[in-house]
C-alpha cells in the first residue's frame, strides 16, 4: 500500500502541486519527496531495512504520512497506530515492531533513496478494532492495495486535479487508504487528523471529494461547498441520505468491505452493491441469511504475531470475516445485513442489529442508534436500543410505534435507553462493545426510557 514511487513520480512531473495539507502545515509534492527521503535516510541509519516493521504513532497527520513514505523508501513495513497510545499500549498490540516512531522523523542528508517496490512485499500493516473493540494488526502485500487504486479512481472519478478531504484519524484503514490513494493519484490530500467540526466549511470550500463514514455525510451536505463526490464506507448508507446528496449535486459512491478484505462490493449509483472489480462473492448458508465469502487480489495476508481474529480461509482462496447477507447469485445485488458476531440470539430467533438500527434511525429526534443484546434468564438475550438524541429524547411511545410498524416481533427492542452522544471508535463508528460494557455496569450517562 505505501506509495513512495508514486510520490517521486508526481514530484518530478508536478513539483509545485500541493500534496498534503494538515493542521500544522502543508507540503508540495517536491517538499514531501524531500522530507520523506531525508527521513528514510535517518531510518536506514538506525538499521531499518527490508523486512523491518516500523510502528508509527505521530499526532500530526502530515508528519505521519511523511514517516509512512520514509519507511516505504527504506523497504520497511509501516504500521500506523493511534498517537495517544503510550509505549505500554503499543507493547500490548504489537510486539514485533523494530522501531516505534512517536514524533516527526528528523531528516538526514545523503544520496537519493531508491524505493524497493515488489508487489509481494509486506508493505503495509494497519489496525482493526472490529465490532469487539479489540485492536489487532493486519498485514498486507503492496499489491493488495496499490493495484486497487486505479479501480477506485475510475469508479469515483478521482484524478490528479482533485482536492480530497480525509476527515478522520489515519489509524483507521478507511481514512489511511483515502489519504494514500489521493497521493498516489497526484491529488491534494486534506488531512485534519480528526473530524474538523469548526473548520468543516473551510475545508469544503476547496475539497472536490470527501472520503468518510455514513453518519458524517449529512453534516457535509449541509454546506457542500465545491464538493462533487463523496466516497462512503464503513457501514450501510441510508438511501434517503444518498437522495439528499443528489439534490445537493454530490455524487455518492458507497462500498462494503472490511479491513481484512479491503473492497468487496461497491454501489456507484444507488442501484445496490455489486462486486468491486476483481472480486468474486459467495454467500454461504442454508436459507435465510448466510456468510459473505470473497476471493480477490485485495485480501490481507493475516494478523501480525498470529493474533486471533474473525478472518477465516477455506483453502480455495476464499475468505470471510463472518458478515451476514441475504442469499446471493452472481450478477445480483449483494444485500449485506451485518456482522455475524454481533447477531443477537433471542428466544430462538436471530436478530441482526443493523436491521433494527436502520428502522429506528427514521424516528424524529434520533441522531443515531446502537442495538445490542442484554442478558435475559429465559430468552437468552433481549433486543436493547440505545438512542443518541443530542438533547431531549423522543418519547418511548413514538419509538415503539415505529418499531411495531417496521420490525418483526423478535426484532423489536424490549429495553430502551438514551444518551446525548454515543461513544465512538477512532473511525467514527459507534463503540458497540464499550456501550454494552457501560450498560452492564449501570453507567448513569445511559438513561432508561420508560
Amino acid at each position: 500500500m505505501p506509495i513512495a514511487e508514486h510520490v517521486l513520480r508526481h514530484a518530478a512531473e508536478r513539483p509545485d502541486r500541493l500534496a498534503v495539507c494538515g493542521p500544522e502545515g502543508e507540503l508540495t509534492y517536491a517538499e514531501l519527496d524531500a522530507n520523506a527521503g531525508g527521513a528514510a535516510r535517518h531510518l536506514i541509519g538506525q538499521g531499518v531495512g527490508p523486512g523491518a516493521l516500523v510502528a508509527i504513532g505521530v499526532d500530526d497527520p502530515v508528519a505521519l504520512l511523511t514517516a509512512v513514505l520514509a519507511a516505504d523508501l527504506a523497504g520497511a513495513t509501516p504500521l500506523v497506530g493511534d498517537p495517544s497510545w503510550g509505549r505500554e499500549r503499543w507493547a500490548q498490540v504489537v510486539e514485533a515492531a523494530d522501531v516505534l516512531v512517536q514524533a516527526p522523523l528528523p531528516s538526514r542528508e545523503g544520496p537519493p533513496v531508491t524505493p524497493r517496490a515488489l508487489p509481494g512485499d509486506h508493505a503495509w500493516a494497519c489496525f482493526s478494532s472490529g465490532s469487539t473493540g479489540r485492536p489487532r494488526a493486519i498485514v498486507r502485500t503492496r499489491a493488495s492495495w496499490t493495484r486497487s487504486f486505479r479501480h477506485l479512481g475510475e469508479l469515483a472519478g478521482i484524478g490528479p486535479d482533485d482536492v480530497v478531504l480525509v476527515p478522520g484519524p489515519l489509524v483507521s484503514s478507511l481514512y489511511a487508504f483515502a489519504a494514500v490513494h489521493a497521493l498516489a493519484t497526484g491529488a491534494t490530500a486534506l488531512v485534519p487528523g480528526r473530524w474538523p467540526a469548526r473548520s468543516l466549511a473551510a475545508h469544503l470550500a476547496t475539497a472536490t471529494v470527501v472520503h468518510l463514514v455514513p453518519h458524517r455525510l449529512p453534516e457535509v451536505l449541509r454546506q457542500p461547498g465545491a464538493l462533487r463526490t463523496a466516497v462512503v464506507g464503513g457501514a450501510a448508507l441510508d438511501p434517503a441520505v444518498r437522495a439528499r446528496a443528489a439534490r445537493a449535486g454530490v455524487r455518492v459512491v458507497s462500498y462494503y468491505g472490511a479491513t481484512e478484505l479491503s473492497f468487496v462490493a461497491v454501489d456507484v449509483d444507488g442501484g445496490g452493491l455489486r462486486p468491486f472489480p476483481g472480486v468474486e462473492i459467495e454467500v454461504r448458508g442454508e436459507g435465510g441469511l448466510g456468510e459473505v465469502w470473497a476471493r480477490s487480489p485485495w485480501l490481507a495476508e493475516g494478523y501480525l504475531g498470529g493474533a486471533a481474529g474473525p478472518l477465516r480461509r477455506d483453502g480455495q482462496g476464499w475468505v470471510s470475516v463472518g458478515d451476514l447477507a441475504e442469499p446471493y447469485r452472481s450478477g445480483e445485488v449483494l444485500r449485506v445485513r451485518g456482522r455475524g458476531e454481533g447477531a443477537i440470539q433471542t428466544g430462538g430467533a436471530t436478530v441482526v442489529p443493523e436491521d433494527v438500527e436502520e428502522v429506528l434511525r427514521r424516528v424524529p429526534g434520533v441522531g443515531d442508534v446502537v442495538v445490542v443484546g442484554s442478558p435475559h434468564p429465559s430468552l437468552g438475550s433481549v433486543v436493547t436500543a440505545i438512542v443518541e438524541t443530542g438533547g431531549a429524547a423522543p418519547p418511548r411511545s413514538l419509538l415503539e410505534s415505529v418499531a411495531r410498524g417496521g420490525l418483526d416481533v423478535a426484532q423489536r427492542p424490549r429495553r430502551w435507553y438514551a444518551m446525548a452522544s454515543l461513544p465512538r471508535t477512532p473511525t467514527g463508528k459507534p463503540a458497540r462493545a464499550l456501550l454494552e460494557s457501560r450498560l452492564a455496569d449501570g453507567d448513569p450517562g445511559i438513561r432508561r426510557l420508560v
